[in-house]
């Protein structure tokens, strides 16, 4: 992307305007100590779901795994308190602006396993359909500022 490290991170990081990029998460808020202490590792947030963009609708409580500005941001989406996947944002300068990389990278617990296993090919198409998208609606915001 045509854009600093620091622009970026501010959009990847501020879960806020997820709804913009997401194909699927249309809406999040922060939670707990969030809300009052301001985001960080370990805190929390919930993302509001419409999977795979037709629903069902449904909250989702994410844990913030990694931190670390102009560099990556990542999440964990929780079931109660099993970690489901995790969502990965790596941002690496280059001479022009920077390369932006979207991962994901599903929970090692059995009966995931078992849906991977089942429907592995058509989510992780979505997936990757879903995190194209995400990234090109952030490189136009970006590279139109």
């Amino acid at each position: 992307m045509k854009a600093s490290p620091a622009d970026v991170w501010a959009l990847v990081s501020d879960i806020s305007r997820i709804g913009e990029f997401s194909p699927e998460t249309f809406d999040a808020e922060w939670l707990g100590r969030a809300r009052t202490e301001g985001p960080g590792v370990g805190r929390k947030f919930r993302g509001h779901v419409k999977r795979n963009g037709i629903g069902p609708v449904y909250w989702s409580v994410c844990r913030v795994d990694a931190w670390e500005p102009e560099r990556e941001f990542a999440f964990t989406v929780m079931l109660r308190s099993i970690p489901v996947n995790t969502w990965r944002y790596r941002i690496t300068p280059t001479a022009g602006g920077c390369d932006v990389t979207e991962s994901f990278q599903l929970a090692s617990v059995p009966v995931l396993k078992t849906y991977w296993t089942i429907m592995g090919r058509w989510r992780g198409r979505t997936n990757v359909e879903g995190m194209t998208q995400t990234l090109e609606r952030m490189k136009a915001v970006l590279e139109a500022a």
